[in-house]
């Protein structure tokens, strides 16, 4: 057998779910007896048959996978419930199934796949999808890429950008009809269970939290998910910052993001060029100001001509 035939033999077999009693199937892929095609390219030992040393690696391949997932979406599991959340996570993992080198990739397309299957979070569906969003915009705000940051003396030199300003990649936006980063920085803070605490200890700890989530009352907030000094933050904005850095973002100009940030705005005329001049200040010192990006200008440059 080929090396190549061979990894994707071993692949086939280890990313097959498990039974309910986390074992591996006794089905090979592709129909057949999984001992017979464990046999094909694993040898036995006088300890574990071919079977028995395949299941080893496909029992680890989804504890891994499911330990991963637990990481990245604790608010998910405390909105849901435990073992609603891992019945979750199998179907998502089978039919989405890891085609990264990283595990960090692992839940790119959670969102999108419980919109396509809304059965799993059923009549919290808005308050799931708004946690979901929140928890992947903090994956990609802790390592999401960066641009040279403007400086106070490049934001001088603003009309030689043609009047425009690009938003740094890792900062995430984010419109939210529940308040679920107060439930998720919770969830967090008092994840601090060592990994030798007893099951009734973290089951307690767990229903607690889903209690906690399912009490949760519909607010809509505007939040800025952004990272400094190698950690994330959540930074509740108001409506008109959101509408500002969404414009920006977008490719407006400052003078035409502006314009639609206050649409609609309940901020008196006289008061808002104060604010616009704060949130730049506070933006400029985070580091949020980049150059815009070279696709956007030209399509706004296109826009202009035609």
């Amino acid at each position: 057998m080929k090396l190549m035939s061979l990894q994707r033999a071993v692949a086939r077999a280890v990313m097959q779910p498990l039974t309910v009693s986390e074992h591996m199937q006794r089905s090979a892929p592709g129909g057949g007896r999984m001992s017979a095609y464990a046999a094909r390219f694993i040898k036995p030992n006088d300890r574990l048959t071919s079977f028995e040393r395949l299941e080893i690696y496909n029992r680890q391949y989804w504890f891994r996978l499911l330990s991963s997932m637990i990481e990245d979406f604790p608010g998910l599991r405390a909105v849901l419930g435990g073992r609603l959340f891992e019945s979750m996570c199998k179907a998502y993992l089978t039919e989405c199934p890891s085609r990264s080198f990283t595990l960090r990739n692992l839940g790119a397309h959670l969102e999108d796949w419980l919109r396509q299957n809304p059965i799993w979070i059923r009549n919290k569906r808005a308050l799931a999808l708004d946690m979901v969003r929140l928890e992947w915009a903090d994956v990609e705000a802790f390592d999401g890429p960066a641009k040279p940051a403007l400086t106070t003396e490049d934001l001088s030199e603003i009309e030689v950008l043609n009047l425009q300003l690009g938003i740094q990649p890792y900062v995430q936006l984010l419109e939210l009809h529940y308040p679920v980063d107060d439930v998720l920085l919770e969830v967090k803070n008092g994840d601090d269970t060592a990994d030798f605490a007893s099951n009734a200890v973290l089951n307690q700890k767990n229903h607690s939290k889903v209690r906690a989530a399912a009490k949760l009352k519909p607010a809509q907030i505007f939040l800025a998910v952004h990272r400094l000094d190698f950690s994330v933050y959540f930074r509740r904005i108001e409506r008109e910052e959101f509408g500002l850095l969404s414009a920006l973002r977008s490719g407006k100009s400052i003078e035409r993001a502006i314009e639609l940030a206050f649409r609609k705005s309940s901020i008196p005329a006289a008061d808002r060029g104060a604010s616009v001049q704060r949130w730049f200040q506070s933006w400029a010192t985070l580091g949020w100001f980049c150059r815009p990006d070279e696709n956007v200008r030209g399509e706004k440059s296109r826009e202009k001509r035609a």
